[in-house]
């Protein structure tokens, strides 16, 4: 379980999360939503710990994560895989090297035993037999599923997305999603999405939450989302570009102005 209290954070003047109350329970796939620039990634980053928060308290499986040392941070990423927007791979390594980095890092097997581990995983993914192509020799969609064959090398208890559909054709898209979900079933693992991408939410998400004005402004399931009336809800699913969310938007950006400017 995933325990976040009360969670803020500014850079400068710019208050990005201000009172971020969130549960995420085991086995559960949660999609955290919001406008780009909304902190999502910042909340992604405060999970482990590679950011420290003005306030508040995050919990992973019981420990507290903003009072832990470097070698505890260390331990607690051990249980996290991570999927990057853009796949994040090494351009330098092949397939094997980039999927078993974590491995040859972090664990005492063998080369043998690392193959083995990259072959599977690769295979759990649909991309058997790539070992020793580079990330140069492979489409998008391919790099994306690279991606992920890393971020469960290690078999973490819980994987974070960040935005893992961006730049996708509507087909790659639409596979991406449901590996996604397919995975998180098939691992037993808790995933937690950050995207903006309705449809890539209403596809992977057991709970959809809206990050809004640094704070959860709704949490709910894919059907209660779209059956509430909440109209800074409504705005966000609907992709309209007049309401509640808009005028947050002007007001920040008003605030955040330099002084003597229009």
């Amino acid at each position: 379980m995933i325990e976040i209290k009360d969670l803020a954070k500014s850079f400068g003047e710019l208050r990005v999360l201000e009172q971020v109350d969130l549960t995420i329970n085991d086995g559960e796939s949660v999609v955290v939503l919001g406008r780009s620039g909304s902190g999502k990634s910042v909340l992604l980053k405060h999970i482990i710990g590679l950011l420290t928060p003005d306030r508040g308290s995050i919990k992973v499986d019981g420990d507290e994560v903003t009072s832990m040392s470097y070698s505890q941070l260390a331990d607690l990423r051990r249980r996290f895989g991570m999927v990057f927007q853009m796949a994040a791979l090494f351009d330098s390594m092949t397939v094997q090297e980039n999927v078993g980095l974590a491995l040859r890092e972090h664990t005492k097997k063998k080369d043998d035993e690392i193959r083995e581990v990259v072959r599977a995983k690769l295979e759990l993914v649909g991309l058997p037999g790539i070992e020793e192509k580079k990330p140069a020799d492979l489409s998008g969609g391919m790099r994306k599923r690279v991606g992920l064959a890393r971020a469960i090398a290690m078999d973490p208890r819980y994987i974070l997305y960040d935005e893992p559909t961006a730049g996708l054709d509507p087909v790659t898209y639409d596979q991406i999603s449901k590996l996604i979900r397919s995975l998180q079933q098939q691992l037993k693992v808790t995933a937690i999405v950050v995207t903006h991408d309705m449809n890539n939410a209403f596809e992977v998400g057991d709970r959809l939450c809206l990050l809004h004005q640094g704070r959860i402004h709704f949490d709910g399931t894919p059907d209660e989302i779209r059956a509430t009336d909440d109209p800074v809800v409504q705005q966000f699913i609907q992709g309209e570009s007049t309401g509640p969310i808009a005028e947050a938007v002007e007001r920040l950006e008003k605030q955040t102005r330099p002084s003597g400017r229009a």
